[in-house]
């Protein structure tokens, strides 16, 4: 009996060890973010905005792949396009805030016009996990003035 209680102990404590792991497997990477970006960059031009958005728009489509999708603001903070969430397509979202009162979207844009890529940092609600987490957002600025971006959550 105590060999049983000892190997279900110890297979408990590997599952356990392991679900980190297993975790992370299941979000993007800030390489895969890029790369999406790229991607969704590279479509637009070759496709043209309307045909673009619709793709980007569709949550099994090609620009939704595990927590990782792209969104598309203009230079006012309207949403033009989001994988995960149509809701918010064709709100302005220039005033939205994180829960530490964080005006990210206009980060974004502030970027975006300073540089014209690169990193933002703030917290949001993991679209599978349903929990506020730290979240880091790859935006570039396309030809026309609008930005198109993918986050990572953070473990």
């Amino acid at each position: 009996m105590r060999r049983i209680v000892l190997a279900c102990l110890v297979f408990a404590g590997v599952l356990l060890s392991l679900s980190p792991a297993l975790a992370a497997g299941d979000r993007g990477s800030a390489e895969e973010a890029i790369a999406l970006v790229k991607k969704g960059k590279n479509f637009i031009k070759a496709n043209g905005n309307e045909s673009a958005y619709t793709a980007i728009n569709d949550p099994k489509g090609q620009f939704v792949d595990r927590d990782l999708y792209l969104f598309v603001f203009d230079a006012t903070g309207k949403t033009l396009a989001h994988g995960a969430n149509a809701k918010l397509i064709g709100k302005n979202l220039i005033d939205l805030k994180d829960s530490d009162n964080k005006y990210f979207i206009r980060e974004f844009l502030e970027l975006a016009g300073k540089k014209g890529k690169g990193w933002v940092d703030y917290k949001w609600t993991h679209p599978q996990t349903k929990e506020i987490e730290h979240k880091s957002t790859y935006i570039e600025k396309l030809d026309d003035g609008t930005i198109i971006g993918c986050g990572i959550y953070k473990i």
